[in-house]
């Protein structure tokens, strides 16, 4: 199987939510996967954070020794658990030979999360951001990340992504269903748009959640080396060195704004109503509030 069986492929399903094909036929190794008690897992909706996450705790868990975290591409250093794809090793291949305390990234949905997480007692990191944002995010990578069918019109992917027809599925289910999960002790809930306003508090978060100190200097280090700037010319998180079959930079770079509230520069007035009126419908009784204006 090549890459060019992967490419602009309608999605598979994994019971209930829509995923790439090559990911379901791997499922069985995923769902059986062995975690290790000291694993942290990186969970996300796809285009949350994930790869800027990745990065801050990967610097954590290095103590700010940055150079450590220039040692290979971060999806190498933060294997993705339910990557399967041609031609290269899986995620759970990649953990296997990964020394602890391992990373792990995953974009399930709590539901489906391999059992194994929970019997070992891992700590969970989950990172949730604004669907507006998350939507226009998601379409620009369905159009360069050659793993999606074609996106068609943004009209056409809204429509999609309100019906839950897209890759993981109903971004609605995703949040609350982890969001409900929030008050267990292994569990640390943060926003991507807390992220970007006082980057510096939601790092002193993750520190205290992982028990972790760490001095004054590290932190603004890693402040520093996780900021979007950097992130986006660094070789080792921006994803340029993904075969451009698979990742065509030329149509929408990897990391292309790291903002929030740039859905307002591209839903038009009767978009964002429609987006608005099915927003409150499928997040009514739910008490997570998100930020949607920059």
């Amino acid at each position: 199987m090549g890459n060019d069986e992967v490419i602009r492929q309608d999605l598979g399903c994994l019971y209930d939510i829509p995923l790439y094909k090559c990911f379901v036929a791997g499922w069985p190794q995923v769902e059986a996967f062995q975690a290790r008690p000291d694993d942290l897992l990186i969970a996300t909706y796809p285009k949350s954070g994930t790869t800027w996450l990745s990065e801050i705790l990967d610097a954590i868990y290095h103590d700010g020794d940055l150079e450590k975290c220039r040692r290979d591409a971060i999806y190498n250093r933060v294997p993705f658990l339910e990557m399967k794809a041609p031609g290269i090793l899986s995620g759970v291949e990649q953990l296997e030979k990964i020394p602890s305390p391992r990373l792990v990234k995953t974009h399930l949905p709590v539901h489906l999360l391999p059992a194994s997480f929970q019997e070992k007692d891992c700590k969970v990191i989950y990172m949730a951001r604004n669907a507006k944002d998350v939507v226009i995010s998601y379409y620009y990578f369905y159009q360069m990340a050659k793993i999606h069918p074609d996106p068609g019109t943004l009209s056409e992917f809204l429509q999609a992504f309100m019906d839950g027809k897209v890759a993981y599925g109903s971004w609605y289910k995703h949040v609350k269903g982890w969001w409900e999960k929030r008050h267990e002790k292994r569990l640390l809930y943060l926003f991507y748009e807390d992220m970007k306003k006082d980057p510096r508090r939601e790092i002193q978060k993750i520190l205290q959640f992982l028990g972790k100190e760490v001095a004054e200097e590290t932190v603004a280090r890693i402040l520093h080396h996780t900021s979007f700037q950097e992130m986006k010319k660094n070789p080792a998180t921006n994803y340029e060195t993904m075969p451009t079959e698979l990742m065509d930079h030329s149509l929408s770079p990897f990391m292309r704004k790291g903002i929030s509230g740039d859905w307002a520069n591209h839903f038009t007035v009767a978009q964002n109503e429609r987006f608005d009126q099915h927003y409150q419908q499928q997040m009514a009784g739910s008490d997570l509030c998100f930020q949607m204006e920059a």
